[in-house]
């Protein structure tokens, strides 16, 4: 009875200390990206708020209203940036652990899944960046009631500029996300496909309720949601089980 229990207490063990030491390695990726970036924070913070910096009247400033905001905000900044940064290493290690549980066919078809779903996310928050906030910022300022001096708190600033990269990484998922549904049988192409009225007004209410109450950002997330479906659909196609052709 006790070499039966200490059988099958040894693997989950060993899965808890192999988990714990990916963690490990996980958070020791972060941390060291952190150190080469912490000494660049300022520089990093100014990169983040240049969209809005640029689209603010002239003679106008971004604030600090917290005794320690001038450093929390970069700090933070830091912080979240190393995470971004570290994230296929980090993947990698997610990776390791559960890969040996796999199936082949699953293996095969998790690699391409983990890859695409780093350079989507990546590709949501440089969206934003680069298309979203020049226009978004401009529209916010340029609609500012006469008297009123658009002077940002930096701790806001990073917090609403953080929660639009995070919905616009998790916004340009989709395709990975009907590749999976698709893939494990949850549903179909051909449902999806009949779905779509739905699914375009589904993004139109995503978008208004994941950015700023304006009309332009809503847009700008709504539309490129509907062509990563689009996107997705045929990424789609490729994984589906045909029952009738492996029939015959």
């Amino acid at each position: 009875m006790t070499d039966a229990s200490t059988d099958t207490g040894q693997p989950l063990m060993d899965h808890l200390l192999e988990l714990r030491n990916r963690l490990l390695k996980a958070m020791v990726a972060i941390f060291v990206v952190f150190l080469c970036l912490f000494y660049f924070s300022r520089e990093l913070y100014t990169l983040v708020a240049k969209p809005l910096m640029d689209a603010m009247p002239a003679g106008t400033n971004m604030i600090a209203t917290g005794v320690a905001s001038p450093f929390l905000a970069p700090f933070k900044l830091t912080l979240y940036l190393s995470i971004f940064a570290a994230m296929p290493f980090i993947l990698h290690q997610a990776w390791a652990f559960v890969a040996p549980g796999l199936y082949k066919h699953e293996k095969k078809l998790a690699v391409p899944l983990l890859a695409s779903s780093v350079l989507l996310f990546y590709a949501g928050a440089a969206f934003a960046y680069f298309v979203v906030f020049p226009l978004m910022f401009q529209f916010f300022t340029a609609i500012a009631p006469e008297g009123v001096a658009v002077t940002t708190d930096i701790s806001s600033y990073l917090d609403f500029v953080l929660a639009l990269f995070l919905a616009f990484g998790l916004a340009f998922e989709l395709p990975i996300a009907i590749v999976l549904l698709v893939s494990t049988g949850a549903t179909t192409v051909k449902k999806l496909s009949a779905a779509r009225a739905y699914v375009v007004v589904g993004c139109f209410v995503l978008g208004m309720l994941l950015t700023p109450p304006d009309v332009i950002s809503q847009t700008l997330l709504a539309l490129p949601m509907w062509f990563l479906f689009e996107m997705g659909l045929l990424a789609a196609r490729l994984v589906e089980k045909k029952p009738a052709a492996d029939d015959q």
